[in-house]
């Protein structure tokens, strides 16, 4: 592992929630993207925003790979990936930007957009806190298959504390842009429920995506609820309409089904 720098943000969960050998993680979602893009509509466009989870891969890579492979066809078209994730580690205020100028994975370092990170610190939620970022997996496991999808791009990643749907729509409003931007909201679903509980949830969370209904997503339905809000609001605004391509939990993927985490896909057109 590379050291800390104010440079470079090394990986902190590589060899954890995904392989750290370049080799082992690029076979392994490969194989995701060739099974979800096996699996996706045909026609489907290129989204304007994802939703996509954060956990291990054996747990959440299929699921995951169902929304990148949906955005796979824009390649050499997206240049710039705004990705919000919550906080598992560091509770603060507001949204946290990092000091890095590189995102570190296996497969390479990945540029931060410093211009743009600049400008969200004109607002008052927004800071740069490099603690929030140094251990936080909810942002890094996502890094991998942008890689492998979109080959080069900008980075503008920012950890999302305790804030309302509306300070976070109003960042995500400033980096918004053409085609060329995409927007990937980082949350996992319900947590250690059994299996029939979860699917029961997880169907009223992604339903609430689909209607764009912030209000309808509480506490317990989504780790990621505070930027997912955030987006359903940005996306009610320009007129975007949700569609979920995938609902899985722990129970279908990897795990046992006492206690089961779950797992969503959505597209923003």
């Amino acid at each position: 592992m590379a050291h800390v720098t104010s440079e470079t943000r090394p990986p902190a969960v590589a060899g954890l929630f995904y392989p750290a050998d370049p080799g082992e993680l690029r076979a392994m979602v490969e194989a995701y993207l060739a099974e979800a893009a096996a699996r996706l509509p045909e026609g489907t466009p290129v989204p304007k925003a994802v939703i996509a989870p954060h956990a291990g891969y054996i747990y959440s890579g299929p699921v995951a790979a169902t929304a990148y492979a949906a955005v796979a066809p824009a390649r050499g078209r997206i240049r710039r990936v705004v990705l919000l994730g919550p906080s598992h580690r560091v509770p603060f205020r507001g949204l946290a930007a990092p000091g890095a100028a590189w995102f570190e994975t296996p497969f390479g370092r990945v540029p931060v957009d410093r211009e743009a990170i600049a400008g969200l610190l004109e607002l008052p939620q927004v800071q740069v806190l490099d603690a929030a970022h140094a251990q936080e997996h909810s942002l890094e496991v996502h890094l991998p298959f942008l890689q492998a999808v979109l080959g080069d791009f900008v980075l503008v990643p920012l950890v999302v504390g305790d804030a309302t749907p509306q300070e976070v729509a109003e960042v995500i409003e400033r980096l918004w842009d053409g085609p060329e931007t995409l927007i990937v909201v980082s949350s996992d679903l319900s947590h250690y429920l059994d299996y029939d509980t979860a699917r029961r949830i997880d169907a009223v969370t992604a339903r609430a995506i689909e209607r764009l209904q912030p209000e309808a997503i509480g506490y317990e339905q989504a780790c990621g609820r505070i930027p997912v809000n955030g987006l359903l609001w940005a996306a009610r605004r320009h007129g975007l309409h949700a569609r979920t391509m995938d609902l899985r939990n722990s129970g279908d993927t990897a795990g046992p089904r006492d206690q089961v985490v779950g797992y969503g896909a959505w597209l923003f057109h």
